[in-house]
């Protein structure tokens, strides 16, 4: 069957192209936004890739279309699928009926962490021997690429709250009826769609009434807009976890480094294992400890869990350290909302100690476009050194009062070159310079990278 995907380079989407060719689909897709890694693993899958939205994309007429929840009405293309009368299914729905059916399905939802948790938890079940199937919004290092149909029952799924697609305005991860859920945090996000954190609590409600009562929830302790998701109905065993011993926590962490990067882990208080990785951040002791759970829920010991947590590699564009040049450390970060920017910073600011610390921030998410959350980015920015705001074009709001809250050294930038041009002559050996977008930043990282190995030589 001839699938083509439209919006194929969506880190969801550009997941469920592989998964769709290893089910032996022809597969094709469309985007208007075209950038690495994603587009660089879909084609070195031999997936076909064509650029904008044009009708000539469907000729001759695909087999199926799938439709990502970027399209809306009046796009060229969707217009032409819908008057040809073209079958068409949104992403989650294809995932849910093509690949899941059987399956014992492990989630991971949540405002922050999901992509990370999901490839935390794909590898531990990998290590473990249990040779998982999963769709990870992001691409993973441990793994070579994405999305993977395994060999196993289990399938680890990121378990996005974002809608499915423009004529089905239920989150994706309603479709995914998982047995294992992981539910990280809840915060409001995603203005575009949600009118505030009750219509998305709504959303998380409708995934608790699909898992099994022979199922589990994983919560942290401490996420009370969880807990009140939960006091809505609640038909299945809650495991709870802790960053500190908590009676009420069936897992909690104690730390031996501060940044996170070396933890005890224990269950009823009693330590069972430890995990020493290259991960930072109080937020990724968080993810460990849900990967931990849910793993033991499919039957990983948690001595197992530890062990191969501690071997594991990572997510592209999750502090990753893109190279070091003349001393100074570039990093690469998704970032998109301020507790994000917040934890991240936190866990970097622990690890560097007194070192200086840059973070340059493109507000690019739909949410932070519309300035939903402008009042809490100069807080969230705070334990960086030097601060560089990117004010792209079609930003709706201006970025000065943000400055102007600032405690530490902050500027605004309209120019890549003028970023640029200020890390090249200001940054020095022992810096450390992390950029922050969920998009491709105008291919800022490698042109920073370019000036810095320019200068060293």
């Amino acid at each position: 069957m001839h699938l083509h995907i439209l919006g194929i380079c969506g880190t969801f989407m550009g997941s469920l192209a592989l998964l769709a060719r290893d089910l032996g689909h022809k597969v094709t897709g469309s985007d208007s936004n075209v950038y690495p890694p994603m587009s660089t693993q879909l084609e070195n899958a031999g997936i076909e890739l064509m650029q904008g939205y044009d009708r000539s994309h469907l000729q001759p007429h695909p087999d199926l279309v799938i439709v990502g929840n970027a399209m809306k009405r009046g796009i060229d293309a969707v217009e032409y699928m819908l008057n040809e009368g073209l079958p068409y299914i949104s992403g989650p729905q294809f995932l849910a009926d093509h690949v899941l059916q059987g399956k014992h399905v492990l989630g991971v939802a949540g405002t922050h962490g999901k992509t990370t948790t999901t490839t935390m938890l794909a590898w531990v079940l990998d290590q473990a021997g249990l040779n998982p199937g999963f769709l990870i919004g992001g691409v993973p290092l441990g793994f070579s690429e994405s999305a993977r149909l395994g060999g196993g029952k289990y399938f680890c799924v990121e378990a996005d709250e974002y809608d499915s697609a423009f004529f089905d305005k239920r989150s994706k991860f309603v479709h995914y009826h998982p047995k294992t859920a992981i539910l990280n945090n809840l915060e409001f996000d995603h203005a575009d769609i949600f009118d505030d954190l009750a219509a998305i609590q709504k959303q998380f409600h409708h995934l608790v009434r699909t898992i099994p009562s022979e199922g589990r929830i994983i919560a942290p302790i401490t996420e009370t807009h969880i807990d009140e998701v939960l006091e809505m109905g609640c038909w299945t065993p809650v495991i709870r976890t802790s960053l500190e011993a908590n009676e009420k926590a069936a897992l909690s962490a104690e730390l031996i480094s501060i940044d996170g990067s070396h933890f005890k882990v224990l269950e009823n208080g009693n330590a069972v294992g430890e995990v020493k990785w290259n991960m930072t951040g109080q937020h990724s002791v968080a993810n460990a400890l849900a990967t931990i759970a849910a793993a033991q829920h499919v039957g990983v010991a948690l001595e197992t869990a530890c062990e191969a947590l501690s071997n594991f590699g990572g997510v592209k564009r999750r502090m990753e350290l893109l190279g070091t040049v003349n001393g100074i450390e570039v990093y690469d970060d998704f970032a998109h909302h301020p507790t994000a920017i917040d934890t991240t910073l936190d866990g970097a600011r622990k690890r560097l100690g007194e070192r200086r610390l840059w973070a340059i921030i493109e507000p690019r998410s739909n949410t932070m476009r519309m300035g939903s959350h402008k009042d809490g980015l100069a807080h969230s920015a705070r334990l960086a050194d030097d601060v560089i705001w990117y004010q792209p074009e079609g930003l709706d709001w201006d970025l000065q009062p943000v400055i102007e809250a600032a405690s530490n050294r902050a500027q605004v930038s309209r120019s890549l070159d003028e970023i640029i041009n200020r890390i090249v002559n200001e940054a020095g050996e022992g810096d450390a310079v992390v950029i922050m977008s969920n998009g491709g930043f105008g291919g800022l990282h490698q042109k920073l990278m370019s000036a810095l190995k320019v200068k060293a030589a």
